[in-house]
């Protein structure tokens, strides 16, 4: 998984070290990354679907309601 993180997210050359921050930010990009594992109607690496997620809204709402309906 940081492999994943690393080459998806560049959390290595993350700037975010005080408080809570860093851990808050490594939740949240495992999230994503589950939600960006999820989808099977894409078929693209993860960086691509990261990008395709930040240009389309639809596609990002897809996600989140798919991300939702799990629990």
């Amino acid at each position: 998984m940081h492999w994943i993180l690393d080459m998806t997210f560049r959390e290595d050359e993350s700037r975010i070290r005080k408080g809570n921050g860093a851990l808050k930010f490594n939740v949240l990009r495992k999230i994503a990354i589950n939600l960006l594992k999820q989808d099977e109607k894409k078929k693209a690496s993860l960086a691509r679907k990261r990008k395709m997620v930040a240009l389309d809204d639809d596609f990002r709402s897809v996600l989140l309601e798919s991300g939702i309906k799990m629990r």
